[in-house]
C-alpha cells in the first residue's frame, strides 16, 4: 500500500467521522441527503461481497467492515432515529436517485473485469459510487444553510476520491503498469462532480464567508 492509498482511506474515514459527529452531537442531519446515503449502503454491500471469501489483509477486512457498518448506521439514524429523522430536509432532497441504479447495473453487465456475480457487482458499485453524490450536491444547491460540518464532510469525500486518483497514477507508473479503466474513469467522473463544490468551498474558506452554492 502506498501513501496516497492510505491517505485516501483515512480521508474517507474522516469524512464519515465528521458526519457521525454532526448526527450524534447535534442530533441533526439537516443538509444531508438520505438518498445519497441509501446509495452508499448499496455501494458498499455490493462491493464487499468477497468479505468472507477473499483474504487480502487484516487492514482490508477492517476497512470493509467499517464502511459497511458506518453506512448502515448513518442510514438508520436518518431514517429511523426519533429525533434525527425530524431534521431531515425531505422537501429539498427530491433527486430521483433510484433512476441511477438501472443504468449503472446495465453498464456493469456490459463492462466488467470478469463475468461473474462478484466482479459484475463490484463494477456496479464503482459506477454507482461515481454518481451517488448527485442527490447530495442537488440538496446543497437548494439549501440556504450549509453548516461547517456538512461542508467539511462533502469536501473530505471529494478529497478522498482525488487522492485515489493519485494512488492509481502512482501504482501505474511505480508498481505494475496495468490499466484499470473502470475505477480510473469512474473516479474521474466522480471527482469532476465535486469540482464546483471545491471552488465555492475554498472560496468561502479563503474569504471567511459562509458556504453557499449557486442555485
Amino acid at each position: 500500500m502506498n501513501i496516497f492509498r492510505l491517505a485516501g482511506d483515512m480521508t474517507h474515514l474522516l469524512s464519515i467521522v465528521v458526519l457521525l459527529l454532526k448526527i450524534r452531537t447535534m442530533k441533526s442531519c439537516a443538509g444531508i441527503s438520505l438518498k445519497t446515503q441509501e446509495l452508499y449502503v448499496i455501494v458498499f454491500l455490493t462491493r464487499y461481497l468477497d468479505l468472507f471469501t477473499r483474504y487480502i489483509s487484516f487492514y482490508n477486512i477492517v476497512m470493509k467492515l467499517v464502511f459497511i457498518g458506518t453506512s448502515i448506521c448513518i442510514f438508520w439514524y436518518m431514517r429511523y432515529h426519533k429525533v434525527v429523522k425530524q431534521t431531515y430536509s425531505k422537501d429539498q432532497d427530491t433527486f430521483r436517485h433510484y433512476f441511477l441504479i438501472p443504468p449503472c447495473f446495465v453498464l456493469a453487465l456490459l463492462i466488467h473485469p470478469v463475468f461473474n456475480v462478484t466482479e459484475v457487482l463490484w463494477a456496479f458499485s464503482i459506477y454507482l459510487e461515481a454518481v451517488a453524490i448527485l442527490p447530495q450536491l442537488v440538496l446543497l444547491q437548494r439549501s440556504r444553510n450549509i453548516d461547517n460540518l456538512t461542508g467539511n464532510y462533502i469536501f473530505l469525500l471529494g478529497a478522498y476520491r482525488a487522492l485515489y486518483l493519485i494512488n492509481w497514477a502512482y501504482r501505474f507508473f511505480m508498481e505494475n503498469h496495468k490499466f484499470h479503466w473502470i475505477p480510473w474513469l469512474a473516479g474521474l467522473v466522480q471527482t469532476a462532480f465535486y469540482a464546483d463544490f471545491f471552488y465555492y468551498y475554498i472560496k468561502s474558506w479563503k474569504n471567511q464567508e459562509k458556504l453557499k452554492l449557486p442555485a
